[in-house]
């Protein structure tokens, strides 16, 4: 996969402190500027907007708010008592380098939002009352049709000798917690108690789901992933989601003005985990619907999916915290067999980062042999790393201290070669939640609003219609107190359905 054109010559027995992703910088974003690198949607504007900012002095706030949840007294019992950290990762690890603050292009303000619904650029903004509401448990739901096209020729060379292979024999409690298990457990019922809880606006120290309960979400996830390929091919309509972070309330916004499943199809880029207070919930959600929907809900793999990054950004100590160690083993277990990019409607190429110097043909990423780690170099570190940047050369080194930075001519080209009309990735904040680069060759889509509490961004959403028509659903930011008030008003549009008689809730034409 011509691997040395990548930045990196550590080894696999590197230890933590050289895994080039904790050298340089926060994986929030890129410090390199978009410098007028986006035409101006709105006709006032006097100046393009960037998708990069510099390094602060804050701290970080992988897992801020969370350490309030520790000594909350109001769950009295825990689903999930801690096991004993025998099998723990070294505790010799770095503290996380400072948070990057606002640049000065993110400074500037929020777009007319008016102007842009006017536009038809925009469709839906949240800040009005839900507009869907997530059904009871015991509604009956369809999916609609399958978005996933099949490939005749499409197969994973491993998959045999993995399907026969334990996932883990010594991180289940529970034997044969497989999919074939799964079956027997209610997948309705733990997406009920999931958005319960989302719903209950408390960060409690206790999961809703128990260790067996998380242990076969995992292994039955696992299993699907491996049963499709790390190449999606999709077709439209489908909605396209960037970074959540473990930002659970906004997550249920995301649903509750899109359409909870199956009513919309949804692909997300990846970063699920770390940063936000409930990590696990938003995770253990997204894998839920995948089992219930597999053909019409997909996760692509970010590079917060990886083992070394989530053992310093938070998603670690929250599983120690709130569950065991042997989850979080589980979890990277699962994220190892993550899908890796998308092509929606044969148009448009979807990723977490972006393009690498590797990636010569498409048939390069179906060959990345899952499971695997994320390496330090390579295509698979550059697809989950890479940020496009306004600069003379094609390629250069990535401020982030991993992958690369490319530039127009290379998005250009990648477009041409493979008759792809747009690359469509996540990986970064943008003030408005989404931002073109150039002349609209590339979209950047960030998902969580008020990104961390530090960030005063919208999260996006674009959606793709059936006739490729491409528009954008926005998550205005929500300080603690109105978002917790949103929330409610869900909750109790939510529990009035429970007496209200079952409908039966099917996915949507748009």
């Amino acid at each position: 996969m011509g691997q040395s054109h990548s930045k990196g010559n550590s080894g696999p027995g590197d230890s933590l402190q050289s895994y080039p992703s904790f050298s340089r910088s926060d994986t929030k974003e890129s410090i390199r500027s978009f410098r007028g690198s986006i035409r101006s949607k709105i006709r006032s504007s006097d100046s393009p907007r960037a998708s990069t900012s510099a390094l602060s002095q804050a701290d970080d706030r992988s897992d801020a708010g969370s350490v309030k949840s520790v000594g909350s007294r109001r769950d009295s019992t825990n689903l999930n008592p801690p096991a004993a950290d025998d099998s723990a990762p070294p505790t010799d690890v770095p503290e996380p380098p400072p948070s990057p603050s606002l640049s000065s292009s993110l400074k500037r303000g929020h777009q007319d939002v008016n102007a842009m619904k006017q536009s038809g650029e925009v469709d839906l903004v949240s800040d009005a009352p839900p507009t869907g509401v997530a059904p009871p448990a015991g509604t009956p739901q369809t999916a609609g049709e399958s978005i996933l096209i099949k490939r005749e020729d499409q197969m994973n060379p491993i998959l045999d000798f993995i399907m026969k292979t334990p996932l883990n024999s010594d991180t289940s409690g529970s034997p044969g917690m497989g999919m074939g298990a799964l079956k027997t457990i209610d997948l309705d019922d733990m997406i009920g108690r999931l958005l319960d809880a989302g719903y209950s606006t408390k960060v409690t120290k206790a999961v809703c789901l128990k260790n067996a309960e998380i242990m076969a979400i995992c292994t039955a996830a696992r299993e699907l992933f491996l049963n499709q390929p790390a190449l999606l091919e999709l077709s439209a309509p489908v909605k396209i989601v960037g970074d959540v972070h473990g930002q659970y309330t906004d997550l249920i916004r995301l649903f509750e003005m899109c359409g909870f499943p199956p009513a919309s199809n949804y692909l997300f880029l990846g970063d699920y985990v770390d940063r936000g207070k409930q990590s696990l919930e938003t995770i253990l959600l997204l894998l839920c619907y995948k089992l219930k929907f597999p053909e019409n809900f997909f996760l692509l793999r970010g590079n917060h999916e990886c083992a070394n990054v989530t053992r310093v950004y938070g998603f670690y100590d929250e599983c120690k915290r709130r569950c065991n160690i042997k989850i979080w083993k589980t979890f990277v277990d699962t994220f190892n067999c993550l899908p890796i990019a998308a092509i929606v409607a044969g148009k448009i190429f979807c990723v977490h980062g972006g393009l690498s110097p590797s990636l010569s043909h498409m048939d390069d990423i179906r060959g990345i042999a899952r499971p695997t780690d994320v390496p330090d170099y390579g295509l698979l570190n550059d697809l989950l790393w890479s940020d496009p940047a306004d600069m003379e050369e094609d390629w250069e080194p990535n401020e982030r201290g991993v992958s690369y930075c490319f530039n127009k001519k290379v998005i250009m080209n990648f477009l041409q070669r493979h008759d792809f009309d747009l690359v469509c990735r996540a990986h970064m904040v943008v003030e408005d939640g989404y931002e073109f680069y150039q002349d609209r060759i590339l979209v950047t889509v960030f998902s969580a609003p008020n990104y961390c509490g530090e960030f005063d961004n919208w999260g996006a959403i674009m959606s793709v219609s059936g006739e490729l028509l491409c528009s954008f659903e926005l998550l205005k930011p929500l300080d603690s107190t109105a978002l917790k008030n949103h929330i409610k008003k869900g909750r109790k549009e939510r529990n009035s359905m429970l007496n209200s008689p079952p409908a039966i809730v099917s996915a949507q034409s748009y």
